[in-house]
């Protein structure tokens, strides 16, 4: 049914959750693309298929939900027993009759099937006392993982529109905007500009025809979270969409979303008509006279695109440059016309706020950085996934207590946030609490929320060709300081990897950065060099032994990098000789095993799978016979 009223809203919410209410027991299985790249549309159709063979549907009450990404990527496919909150991992269709027969029927636990800490081994297996789940607070993903997203009745009962219903029909759109600045909602796609500040900017823009837009051109290396936010909870989107162009005035919207994520596109589309056909989207919304109404664009994955004037551009059909910043898009924006242009993450959150307030919201964080934050957590940490947490955690405890701590027991050597815009920072910053301000000190940024996680086996150096040749290659091209920099940058980054760099190549590295940062046209090539001046700043001791002494100080650049196995302690255990990829390891079992160097590549498999300590890297040194020392 249409909702046209307070009263209709009211009576669908309470229909939705006397539906929900009627099952006594559901599972959840995690459908985001990470589980379903590991097989779980095949757990949730055997699932199905069982439920209704068994009639557990009809004499236990089950109930199955094709949910979004339960966030625990790593330990995927997941799948969630409700009421119990068991969580079960790395599940296979050929376990989905033990899960039923011994928990649904039996209440029993699988003990194979749950999580283990990985100190204790002892199993853990409900869902809030995992360590990754128990240390956060999710305010943007509060439904992703519990609501089918392309159910509205399952939205609705646990809460979506809510805060919709609320501004609509009990604040003006001046009113709305005081609450988002009470909340202190700042941008969550990277720069963290004040949220109220520009709709209020908008608002207040001459015109009748304004347009409100979601950015969902998430480019940056290892994120995750916009994406799974569209795919797990797309009305959580569409409802802070409506309540912002309620309150500066627009009748017209635009999800620009990656051509990359067809999932989320799909799931999109679904909610969107879902929501205008029962009158939460579209015309007369809620009855209130209100108008909005929201179409899908599908960027062609240009990482310029998500700036916010590229992205314009590319909506209104043209190449995606960036134009020059003193164009204020509350004024001059999507068709030259007032717009208001936010990210996934910061839409999500904005229905909550209406729905509970701004103090609500700003209870959390720090003071001047607010709210919580989603990260996709990735890299050398045991626990990869999708988190959400207060802004202000130290870095240590979302790596170590979330994370789980770095695979293998390695070393910690630094984690970068931000993306190619964001920088790496090493052990000495683990204590600094992430926020907006204290990133930004000390040379990174919070960027659209990826976080990779990197090992003492991490070359510095080459993470930070890593995002010069990523740029290059993004970069549009329509300013030359970014242009060329960049090429010129990514030239002296190739010589130094390759054994060919100079004295003076770090001076010459700064003074491009340098101009980057003063004569770039946009965001992109303006903070194209915080991962390079971050990586000099608490690592230059490796660009000087890569310049100075032609060697990797973490044995990973090949042309500069030659392994050995050492007489001693190496036991013949024929761990590094199945590990190597080119058959450069020869040896007798139980005897000291050698490395053909004219085979050898340099790629340090050897060194990472032996439990002797008995494989050894150094300089590359063909014409020298003397043995090489551990590490630099």
């Amino acid at each position: 049914m249409r909702i046209d009223s307070r009263e209709a809203f009211d009576a669908a919410v309470g229909a939705a959750k006397a539906k929900a209410a009627g099952r006594s027991r559901e599972v959840w299985v995690c459908c985001g693309t990470g589980c379903l790249a590991n097989g779980s549309a095949a757990v949730a159709e055997e699932m199905a298929r069982q439920v209704a063979d068994k009639g557990l549907d009809a004499s236990v009450g089950l109930f199955t939900k094709k949910t979004g990404c339960h966030g625990f990527c790593e330990r995927g496919p997941l799948v969630v027993v409700q009421p119990d909150g068991i969580l079960y991992t790395k599940v296979k269709p050929a376990d989905v009759g033990e899960v039923l027969e011994k928990t649904v029927v039996g209440g029993e636990v699988v003990a194979r099937l749950v999580y283990k800490d990985p100190a204790t081994r002892a199993p853990v297996p409900r869902y809030e006392d995992i360590p990754f789940y128990r240390n956060q607070t999710r305010v943007a993903m509060r439904n992703i993982g519990r609501v089918d997203p392309a159910d509205i009745d399952d939205a609705l009962a646990n809460g979506a529109y809510a805060g919709m219903a609320r501004a609509l029909l009990d604040l003006t759109p001046a009113a709305v905007i005081d609450e988002v600045e009470r909340a202190g909602l700042r941008g969550r796609g990277g720069a963290g500009f004040s949220t109220a500040r520009k709709w209020r900017a908008t608002a207040r823009a001459r015109g009748d025809r304004k347009f409100v837009l979601c950015n969902g051109d998430e480019g940056d290396p290892g994120a995750f979270k916009d994406r799974s936010i569209l795919e797990g909870d797309p009305h959580a989107v569409i409802e802070g969409m409506v309540i912002g162009a309620y309150a500066v005035g627009a009748h017209e919207g635009y999800v620009y979303v990656r051509d990359e994520y067809p999932l989320a596109v799909v799931h999109l589309g679904m909610a969107l008509a879902a929501a205008r056909e029962r009158g939460l989207l579209g015309r007369d919304i809620l009855g209130t006279g209100f108008d909005f109404d929201v179409h899908v664009s599908r960027g062609g994955g240009a990482f310029v695109c998500g700036e916010s004037s590229a992205l314009m551009r590319s909506i209104e059909g043209r190449v995606g440059e960036p134009r020059a910043k003193y164009v204020h898009a509350s004024e001059r924006g999507l068709f030259d016309l007032p717009t208001v242009l936010n990210n996934v993450e910061t839409w999500a959150d904005v229905g909550a706020i209406a729905a509970n307030g701004g103090e609500w919201f700003a209870a959390w964080g720090t003071e001047k950085s607010k709210g919580t934050k989603a990260f996709s957590l990735v890299g050398k940490v045991r626990n990869t996934g999708l988190i959400e947490l207060p802004m202000g955690m130290p870095l240590r405890r979302i790596i170590f207590d979330i994370g789980g701590g770095i695979l293998r027991d390695r070393p910690f050597k630094a984690v970068q946030t931000g993306g190619p815009s964001g920088g790496c920072l090493p052990e000495s910053c683990l204590d600094l609490p992430v926020d907006y301000e204290r990133l930004t000190e000390a040379g990174s940024m919070m960027g659209s929320g990826g976080m990779i996680v990197m090992d003492d086996r991490t070359c510095m150096v080459d993470v930070a060709r890593y995002f010069l040749k990523f740029l290059v290659e993004e970069s549009c091209g329509k300013c030359v300081p970014c242009r060329e920099g960049l090429r010129q940058m990514l030239a002296i980054y190739d010589a130094i990897l390759e054994g060919r760099g100079r004295p003076g190549d770090i001076a010459r590295i700064e003074r491009l950065a340098r101009g980057m940062r003063l004569g770039s046209l946009c965001e992109l090539g303006k903070s194209a060099p915080n991962p390079v001046l971050s990586t000099l700043r608490y690592f230059r001791h490796e660009y000087e032994a890569h310049i100075g002494r032609r060697t990797c100080p973490a044995g990973m650049c090949r042309s500069l990098t030659r392994y050995e196995i050492a007489t001693d302690p190496c036991t013949g255990c024929h761990l590094c000789s199945r590990a190597c990829p080119t058959g450069a390891i020869e040896g007798k079992a139980k005897q000291k095993h050698a490395i053909d160097q004219g085979k050898c590549i340099s790629c340090g498999a050897c060194f990472d799978v032996c439990r002797d300590s008995a494989v050894v890297f150094g300089p590359f040194l063909p014409d020298d016979d003397r043995r090489v020392g551990e590490g630099v």
